[in-house]
């Protein structure tokens, strides 16, 4: 085992451990952490041993990557509308409070990568992190697995991507900084809103986003590749001019690379979820949802092209613009965001 496991613990100290939990896919039992801490209350944080670090993509799926790395799974910031919920149910937990509360870390995810991406097989195919939950969510702070994993990516020059709510990705720079004088590296940020209101409504536990649109300006500055996500765009919720043009103006300051839209996604147990969120939150819009939705999980072609309006400025000045299209997206990881990329059923 790498030495760097050890001294990953240090910052640990605080938490309390019990063992003996069971997780399906899992042939040891997991440790069972808990931190007293005030973002960390109620949640326990499960750390296994994973099998791999690299997750296959698809072959159906139409993202321009085949790689992904995960190590965490479920996430505290708690989005409504976050379209991982439903992996969580291959652990035999629910989507709903058990996604946010109970974490998966896979805890020897940075020692594994460097095995694989040593193996003569790897032929050096991007890889992009943060398509099913957030790499930089809270416990990452305490963990560092990423740092471990971008010192890997670094080493062996393989090119990658980040997409995340947190400005939690600056504690890295230096190391994404190393990455992209050696290959090709994008940072990219998903940013639906800057509406309080509509912020806290629907993605609770992330960062605040002008701290993001800091983060962005500071990666520009530092010379890395950077993309925003106006992820997702949110019909009677996050889609007013006044919300979306004063969030457009700031970018433009910022300086992105890129700018896409996504609208929102409802596949599996996460159009139940919403519903339900409407029926407390936001009555008044279930007829409008129930209209948009009635196909199925994405919504009717009309509205998705009055959204791309929206993002997309002909003849302004700044960083690229536009909605992602099902065909074509401007940044790799928009459309994961539409639930289109799912990792393997192999949980760890």
């Amino acid at each position: 085992m790498c030495e760097h496991v050890f001294v990953r613990w240090e910052n640990l100290e605080v938490g309390k451990e019990e063992a003996g939990a069971r997780l399906p896919g899992f042939r040891e039992p997991a440790v069972v952490r808990t931190f007293d801490a005030p973002e960390a209350l109620g949640i326990r944080f499960y750390e296994v041993q994973a099998r791999s670090a690299l997750n296959q993509v698809p072959k159906r799926s139409r993202m321009p990557f085949r790689w992904t790395i995960n190590a965490y799974r479920g996430c505290t910031h708690a989005c409504t509308y976050c379209f991982a919920r439903p992996t969580h149910t291959y652990l035999d937990l629910n989507a709903r409070e058990d996604f946010e509360r109970e974490i998966v870390v896979k805890v020897n995810v940075p020692e594994l990568l460097r095995v694989e991406l040593a193996r003569p097989s790897w032929k050096g195919e991007h890889v992009a992190l943060g398509t099913n939950t957030d790499p930089y969510q809270w416990v990452e702070g305490r963990y560092k697995l990423m740092r471990g994993v971008w010192e890997a990516m670094r080493d062996f020059a393989n090119p990658c991507s980040v997409l995340t709510k947190s400005p939690l990705l600056l504690r890295d720079l230096d190391l994404m900084k190393e990455i992209a004088k050696r290959t090709d590296f994008t940072a990219n940020l998903s940013i639906p809103t800057l509406d309080e209101k509509a912020w806290r409504d629907t993605e609770p536990h992330t960062p605040h986003p002008r701290k993001r649109i800091e983060a962005v300006a500071e990666l520009k500055r530092a010379g890395i590749r950077t993309g925003v996500l106006i992820a997702p765009l949110i019909p009677g919720v996050n889609d007013a001019p006044e919300q979306v043009e004063p969030l457009l103006e700031l970018l433009d300051e910022a300086g992105p690379d890129s700018i896409g839209g996504v609208a929102l996604h409802l596949r599996g147990e996460v159009r139940d979820i919403w519903f339900d969120w409407l029926r407390e939150r936001r009555p008044d819009l279930l007829p409008r949802y129930e209209e948009l939705y009635e196909r199925g999980a994405y919504m009717r072609k009309d509205e998705a092209k009055r959204l791309a309006s929206m993002v997309r400025r002909p003849g302004r000045t700044g960083p690229r613009r536009g909605i992602v299209k099902k065909d074509k997206a401007p940044v790799a990881e928009a459309e994961v965001s539409q639930g289109r990329q799912r990792e393997q059923p192999r949980l760890f």
